[in-house]
């Protein structure tokens, strides 16, 4: 699985929340970072249901893909969607 994220001025990352729930990561978290063929993030003390986290970023994307393109969302349409990456 593959997600594009946008590396803030201060070379932040923001984490999509739906990742962040599926993967048990909580604010104030420790995180490990391996160096490889590119990056890894994983939490230092959980272990992670890949097949979770494919099923709640494939209702995520199939979200955002709805209300792309529109000017504004009908009310209540977001009330369970996170966009933080998507307002930096």
């Amino acid at each position: 699985m593959t997600l594009k994220l946008r590396v803030g001025r201060k070379g932040y990352i923001i984490l999509p929340k739906a990742i962040r729930e599926v993967v048990g990561i909580d604010e104030g978290d420790e995180v490990i970072v391996e160096i490889r063929d590119g990056i890894v993030l994983k939490p230092a003390r959980r272990k992670v249901d890949a097949e979770k986290l494919r099923e709640s970023l494939r209702r995520h994307v199939e979200v955002i893909k709805r209300i792309q393109g529109r000017r504004e969302p009908k009310p209540g349409e977001l009330a369970e969607t996170y966009l933080e990456e998507e307002f930096e």
